[in-house]
């Protein structure tokens, strides 16, 4: 891994300053109301949220081979810390530091340990229905501040019931100032301001609360919940005594955090044309999460949204992230009181438009398109996620995943017969039912070898008989890296009955470790260390020799079995022959 920090001058270029300086003017400004608006989401001090973004983004720019990652706040995380039970901890606040700093080193370790392609075991159908529930869950969780009625319920889903049964007490100003600013948001974002319509918005927004404020209709401003200090703040270190209870939302924040992250490395390919390394984002996204929590931040991911943003605002190296690092500190130091004016209606309406715009229809129809148990496993997660703690669902929805790579790969099994030709084709066949006498079979199986698909290759391949005499089985493993205790078992009771009837089996294979694993569980001793054979870099040509082995290996049998039981003649002049131990046959005359 090439990590950027190694070369200090190459962070930023004369060149490409001017153009990093801007776009991260527009992130920095745009990440103000975001970052409070994504601690609000997390139901824990907003100005949490102010620090992750600014140390989030900068801490990981440092680590990340794509240039353009802009790691802060994702709604699906913040959703997953929402879920956390913070409160019960001894320090709440220190809690969610600590949780950052444990969300990081997961990160890290999944990085140095390269796992960024266990990503692929996620099905589309379990990330569709747990992104379309993370949009669902943001929606409902703005009702309070939207409305200005608080709600009743242990969940979101019950007290959005409980607002709808209750509607005539709402807030008008309060749902007044919301409704603007969504209003403004949609309008604002179509026009040349983009991104910076979000900003104008919530300020507008703000302003329209100002207004309510001077007839004595007050609306909550963030103020109200927090004092936004004018100063950045000092490193706070993790409480040891939470890890073991934070560990398993810290798994899930960081899975969650690195999928996204994986969607912003697939879609933002760096301009110098520099190679990306997903194994190496997880490291940048752990580190950004670390200096988060160090500096009383909360858990930060890859941001699609942000990293769109800072790239259509111009941005030509990963230094546009350390400007919008800087500006963010400026608006802290110079501008806290003007934050503090933020009207919370106006923030629950940024954060509506961006609930409604994760859910993606035209996902759920594609899911829904591709057949009943996508659309099951896409439900399943959607309506879990909604009912059980986030972090929980995230991890069910994995183990969902794992279970469908293996039933899907345990069902896309197929065995089929190689028939060598003697003009040197090889003619491919469905295999028979059972082992024909005097004949050498082999054996091609389609698919990975593994627990799941080893029952799979049992009922598959040729059963054997008591008159699968003499024959020969050739089982060619090319799907295997690790044979696996169950393979092997179907292996050595497959050769055991081959041999029970005076037949054998054969293995070729071009690993060394299923050569081991056969060796050392006792798996050569029935079959004979002679029947395993290494495939060479030449397609087929280990295949032909067994064949060829194989074939003077029946053939000499078939002859000795005939020369030892000749033919002998019976009282009558006809002859009678010994089979097997069977009673003798009278020939008719």
């Amino acid at each position: 891994m090439k990590f950027p920090i190694r070369h200090p001058r190459s962070l930023v270029r004369r060149k490409t300053v001017k153009d990093d300086a801007m776009a991260g003017l527009v992130l920095g400004v745009e990440s103000v109301p975001d970052g409070l608006a994504s601690g609000l989401l997390a139901g824990v001090n907003p100005v949490a949220g102010l620090y992750s973004y600014m140390f989030g983004v900068a801490g990981a720019a440092l680590f990340t081979s794509t240039a353009f990652m802009a790691v802060q706040g994702t709604g699906a995380m913040a959703i997953i810390v929402a879920d956390v039970d913070l409160a019960s901890r001894e320090d709440p606040t220190r809690a969610l530091f600590t949780l950052s700093i444990l969300t990081g080193v997961v990160m890290v370790i999944a990085g140095l340990l390269r796992l960024g392609t266990l990503l692929r075991f996620v099905s589309n159908s379990v990330m569709t229905g747990f992104i379309t529930a993370v949009g669902i869950n943001i929606v409902l969780g703005q009702f309070d501040d939207f409305t200005g009625y608080d709600a009743d319920g242990g969940g979101r889903v019950s007290r959005a019931f409980d607002l709808l049964f209750n509607f005539w007490k709402v807030d008008l100003p309060t749902v007044t100032v919301g409704a603007i600013t969504i209003a403004l948001i949609v309008t604002l974002q179509r026009t040349k301001l983009g991104a910076l319509g979000l900003v104008v918005a919530v300020f507008a927004g703000s302003g329209v609360a100002a207004l309510f404020g001077l007839f004595d209709r007050d609306v909550d401003l963030v103020r109200d919940i927090v004092d936004v200090p004018r100063s950045l703040p000092l490193i706070t270190l993790p409480v040891v005594r939470d890890i073991p209870a934070l560990l398993i939302p810290a798994m899930s924040l960081a899975f969650v955090g690195l999928v996204q992250g994986a969607g912003v490395s697939a879609g933002f390919p760096n301009e110098d044309g520099s190679e990306q390394d997903e194994s190496q984002d997880f490291v940048g996204q752990g580190a950004g999460n670390i200096a988060a929590g160090l500096f009383q931040g909360m858990p930060v991911g890859g941001s699609m949204s942000a990293s769109s943003l800072v790239v259509s605002a111009g941005a030509k190296t990963r230094a546009a992230a350390f400007f919008a690092a800087g500006v963010m500190a400026v608006m802290i130091l110079l501008l806290g009181g003007v934050i503090e004016l933020v009207a919370m209606p106006s923030l629950a309406g940024l954060l509506i438009v961006v609930g409604i715009g994760t859910i993606r229809p035209s996902r759920i129809m594609s899911v829904a398109k591709t057949g009943t148990v996508p659309m099951v496993v896409m439900s399943i997660t959607l309506v879990l996620t909604m009912v059980i703690p986030l972090q929980f669902a995230v991890l069910v929805g994995v183990g969902i995943s794992v279970i469908l790579f293996v039933l899907r790969q345990s069902t896309q099994l197929v065995t089929r017969q190689l028939v060598f030709r003697d003009d040197g084709r090889v003619e491919e066949t469905d295999p028979p039912d059972e082992v024909p006498p005097d004949e050498v079979i082999v054996l091609q199986p389609y698919g990975a070898l593994f627990f799941a698909t080893a029952s799979t290759l049992l009922e598959q391949i040729p059963s054997v008989t008591p008159e699968s005499r003499n024959s020969v089985v050739i089982l060619r493993v090319r799907g295997a890296d690790d044979a696996g205790a169950t393979l092997i078992d179907v292996v050595k009771d497959y050769a055991s009955s081959l041999r029970n009837v005076d037949s054998k089996l054969m293995i070729v294979t071009g690993n060394r470790n299923v050569i081991r694993q056969l060796r050392v569980t006792g798996a050569t001793d029935v079959m004979g260390t002679d029947n395993v054979y290494r495939s060479t870099r030449f397609l087929g040509e280990s295949s032909r020799r067994a064949y060829d082995e194989a074939r003077a290996w029946v053939d000499e049998h078939r002859q000795t079995t005939s020369a030892a039981s000749p033919p002998e003649q019976n009282d009558e002049g006809g002859t009678t022959t010994q089979s097997d131990g069977a009673e003798a046959e009278r020939d008719e005359p």
